[in-house]
């Protein structure tokens, strides 16, 4: 956050219309924390200190205000500085704020764009939505396998102000088809007279602009890469995807991943900037959903009131059980969840880890059934200690196995698996561990 006594000086020196003490007081600070300010200060404040930023400044600035405050500062500026801001913007960050911003607005800035640009931005908007075409930027090197080393070299100085990175150079025939991807220093290494072809491996890692973003995020992950090519249905080399924006999609995604085991819809956006209105449907679906999920085990539990009138020293360990179970089901669906997210485990690999996760919940389920047992001779008799000794080592041996194949089944119903929620998990291991608990007392201690 920005010291108050910070904004209380820039708002002095903008009233006092100082613009070039303001100009060098803002020179050497972070981009992030200009629009931290940016936020502090008033509607007429906030236009005019962003007028003078100088237009790099401005652009890095821009890029780091939320979705609503971008979208409030187009409006309180001129068509001709929103056009600018625009086209400085990179490709893929004006994408994110077109797809973003209500369609009215969208359209206002796509036509405040240049042509060139405007055609630029609609193609990158016409792939799906989540998909790699809308985050990759078409601002990369390409050469062609025929030249000279000193060739592409003069070829990558002239292009390398506007391209993302120079990292990695991609090798393209005359229909632009990608060929090769090389490192740069191939290229500064090699002998100015070879040509491209003769540094060539002809091996390299692409994505489609199809593809969704979470693939480019495992593909980049895996095989370590800075930038990732993108190419369309027939190879044609059509952008590429950077280390930056991969963090962006990768943190989003583990965000929506967090809140749907925790049974809430995602957030579109940050917390603190969410309203109580909003914040209520997001919650309130899987709420009531769960109400009526545990019926069913106020349901069964008064199937059992024989049993348990019988023997009132059961209800003393009710809740322990079912919790028990619902915890052991939440670490299984947790583990599982992360395992399909990264892509450790695919959904064809079930039967694999169900064995598996026979044993270790078995283990933990005797481990526990023994602790137990302890509490249970001393609180009631041996008689009971055995009925909650046993329930123990099938609830936690039920809750395990359901919560290790619920993120499997909602992957097999194209869901995704963190709808597997942790409430879900646990409402069905409490059905299932009353079932259990009482059964198996009323079968072990001839009641009901």
């Amino acid at each position: 956050m920005i010291d108050q006594l910070v904004t209380t000086n820039v708002q002095q020196l903008i009233a006092e219309k100082q613009w070039m003490t303001l100009r060098e007081l803002v020179a050497d600070w972070p981009a992030p924390e200009i629009a931290d300010l940016l936020n502090e200060l008033g509607k007429v404040e906030r236009v005019v200190f962003f007028r003078i930023l100088p237009r790099k400044r401005a652009n890095e600035v821009f890029v780091y205000l939320s979705l609503d405050e971008q979208n409030q500062l187009l409006k309180d500026l001129t068509d001709e500085e929103t056009r600018q801001l625009l086209a400085d913007l990179s490709p893929d960050d004006r994408t994110m704020l077109l797809e973003e911003l209500p369609g009215r607005v969208s359209q206002r800035l796509l036509n405040l764009l240049s042509p060139e640009d405007l055609t630029e931005a609609r193609q990158l908007l016409g792939y799906p939505e989540d998909s790699v075409g809308r985050l990759m930027t078409p601002n990369y090197v390409a050469v062609q396998r025929d030249w000279t080393l000193a060739a592409a070299l003069t070829h990558i100085r002239t292009r390398a102000r506007e391209s993302e990175t120079i990292n990695v150079i991609y090798v393209v025939d005359k229909d632009w088809r990608l060929l090769d991807a090389l490192e740069l220093r191939r290229f500064i290494f090699g002998e100015p007279d070879a040509t491209v072809a003769s540094i060539m491996d002809d091996t390299f890692i692409a994505i489609s602009a199809f593809a969704d973003q979470e693939e480019a995020v495992r593909m980049m992950q895996r095989y370590d890469l800075d930038v990732l090519p993108v190419v369309d249905s027939d190879n044609v080399l059509v952008g590429i995807i950077t280390a930056d924006d991969v963090l962006d999609v990768a943190q989003e995604e583990a965000t929506e991943d967090f809140h749907r085991t925790a049974a809430v819809a995602p957030l579109n956006v940050s917390y603190s900037d969410i309203g109580v209105p909003q914040l209520y449907r997001k919650r309130i679906g899987w709420l009531l959903a769960l109400v009526f999920m545990n019926i069913f085990s106020g349901a069964a539990i008064a199937a059992f009131e024989e049993t348990i009138a019988a023997a009132v020293a059961l209800v003393f360990f009710l809740p322990l059980l079912i919790d028990s179970s619902g915890n052991a089901g939440s670490q299984s669906a947790t583990l599982m969840v992360r395992a399909l997210a990264v892509g450790d485990v695919r959904v064809g690999d079930w039967g694999k880890l169900l064995g598996r996760e026979l044993a270790v919940a078995t283990l933990l389920g005797v481990s526990m059934s023994i602790a137990v047992a302890v509490v249970g001779i001393f609180r009631a008799g041996p008689e009971v200690a055995m009925v909650v000794s046993l329930t123990m080592m099938l609830v936690v041996l039920a809750g395990s196995l359901i919560g290790m194949s619920l993120p499997f089944i909602f992957s097999k119903l194209k869901l995704d698996p963190a709808t597997a929620s942790a409430p879900l998990i646990t409402s069905l291991a409490d059905i299932s561990g009353v079932l259990i608990y009482f059964s198996l007392a009323t079968w072990l201690l001839g009641v009901g």
